[in-house]
């Protein structure tokens, strides 16, 4: 048995996810990512003396999506608070957020578990929040800068139970929230540009204990391959602290994506030292029922849903639906795709191969391709009928749709790929390649059945690859044998 057998690893993840509003939470300043440092902020978003600020309703819309999305419960009565804390890059020395009264509470997000199960992570809650500024280490060997831009800019905190039990888990858990908010345009996910950022609290208990260890929050984690590996470090290094009969400290920890570690930042704050109070300045903020069916009624298809339809309607593997599901675009591309094709099979392979292999070569989105679902289902139609095979559809057919606006059958007819069907011409073909090699053909009959490709390849050159290679194949046989 390992050490780590012996314990148990217990893990509660936060979720931060930037929203996609034109402004920021509760000023008008542009919230644009990228821009040169401190041109997007104001008076408002600084906090001077007499501004005030008002909330901006596409935040609470896209928190009341979230919500709706994993199943919680939307808040009727929302109310404001103030976080207090110092930090260089937070100018009004406070953050407006939500405490005791988070817009959200409960749901799930569904992973699946080491055995390959489906497993539910409960959601505690939903909050919509600020950002605070940026403070910029590498830029300047002596002075930290600070780029006030993202400060003000909207915030939902995504909080998980203490369910998470792996760092793979984390990992899939991470990956779904990104998938929803991006499902939902309510984010874009991007955690390389900070849009996206998790905070893992991870713990480890000997097996079988009745109470949770201390946990260790661990921040700064920009990809979720840095959660992965930020969280394994860390369950090692609590492991070998017990196991020396220390205790480990409850504390907020760095990830060093360089060298694959954490280090302490600092002993962790309790709630009451960021003395939470209620916002002044904002007003209460109340959700009916009715704006709550408003929203739901304007979500888009989400991932969970599309994959059922792909599995049972469209008899999907759940590995092909999972693939196609992992980006909305392709996903609603696909399902367009089966509205003109019964083929559901042949479609995802054409969505999974030939689409996605041209998208990545191109740098482009689905959005941008240039074969409409419907001119893609020709293609497919084209083969089912058996005018071409597979191979000149994915080498011949699907390249000269790219660069003309012609159906598949067009673009096949006119540049003579239609394959032979007729069986005579078939039969004319497969004498004339048998007549040139009697001695092989002999061979055949007498158990060298490995000769059937030689015979092939001469009808295929004798019909200038235009025969039907099934057809082909089993008329040859035929002629072989006789």
């Amino acid at each position: 048995m390992s050490l780590r057998d012996k314990y148990e690893v217990v893990i509660g993840l936060e979720v931060h996810a930037q929203l996609l509003t034109k402004t920021k939470a509760y000023s008008s300043d542009e919230n644009i990512y990228g821009e040169a440092p401190n041109t997007k902020t104001s008076i408002i978003s600084l906090g001077h003396p007499g501004t005030l600020p008002r909330s901006n309703a596409k935040v609470i819309e896209y928190a009341v999506k979230m919500g709706i999305a994993v199943g919680a419960d939307i808040r009727e009565r929302n109310e404001y608070a103030r976080k207090n804390y110092f930090y260089a890059d937070l100018p009004k020395g406070y953050q407006i957020t939500q405490d005791t009264t988070p817009i959200c509470n409960g749901g799930t997000i569904q992973i699946k578990d080491a055995e390959g199960k489906p497993k539910k992570i409960k959601i505690t809650r939903i909050h919509m929040e600020e950002d605070a500024g940026k403070s910029i280490h590498d830029l300047d060997p002596f002075h930290t800068l600070i780029d006030l831009n993202r400060a003000g800019v909207p915030l939902i905190e995504v909080v998980s139970e203490p369910d998470v039990r792996s760092s793979d888990e984390a990992y899939q858990y991470i990956n779904e929230v990104r998938k929803l908010v991006r499902y939902l345009d309510i984010c874009d996910g991007n955690m390389e540009e900070g849009s996206l950022r998790c905070d893992a609290n991870i713990s480890v208990m000997l097996k079988g204990a009745s109470e949770f260890g201390t946990k260790v929050e661990v921040k700064n984690m920009n990809s979720t391959r840095n959660v992965k590996r930020a969280i394994e470090f860390e369950i090692d290094r609590q492991i070998a602290l017990l196991e020396e009969g220390k205790e480990v400290s409850h504390e907020t920890r760095s990830f060093n994506a360089a060298n694959n570690s954490t280090i302490s930042m600092r002993h962790k704050e309790e709630a009451n030292d960021y003395r939470y109070f209620p916002e002044p300045d904002l007003q209460v903020v109340i959700v009916t029922q009715e704006y709550i069916e408003k929203v739901k009624n304007s979500l888009p298809p989400l991932p969970s849903e599309l994959f059922q339809k792909f599995t049972t309607e469209f008899g999907l593997s759940n590995y092909d639906a999972s693939i196609l599901t992992d980006e909305k675009g392709i996903a609603l591309y696909y399902n367009e795709l089966c509205g003109s094709t019964k083929n559901y099979k042949s479609a995802a392979n054409f969505v999974n191969g030939s689409v996605k292999s041209y998208l990545n070569e191109k740098a482009i989105s689905i959005a941008e391709f240039c074969i409409k679902p419907k001119r893609l289902a020709s293609l497919i139609t084209i083969v089912d009928q058996g005018k071409v095979s597979n191979t000149v559809a994915t080498s011949k057919v699907f390249p000269a749709m790219l660069v003309c606006n012609d159906t598949a059958d067009k673009i096949a007819t006119d540049n003579k790929w239609i394959q032979e069907s007729d069986s005579d011409a078939l039969v004319d073909y497969i004498k004339l390649a048998i007549a040139k090699y009697p001695e092989k053909a002999k061979d055949y009959k007498e158990g060298k059945k490995g000769l059937i490709g030689l015979f092939m390849g001469e009808v295929m050159k004798l019909s200038k690859g235009q025969a039907d290679p099934k057809l082909a194949n089993q008329l040859l046989k035929n002629q072989l044998e006789k």
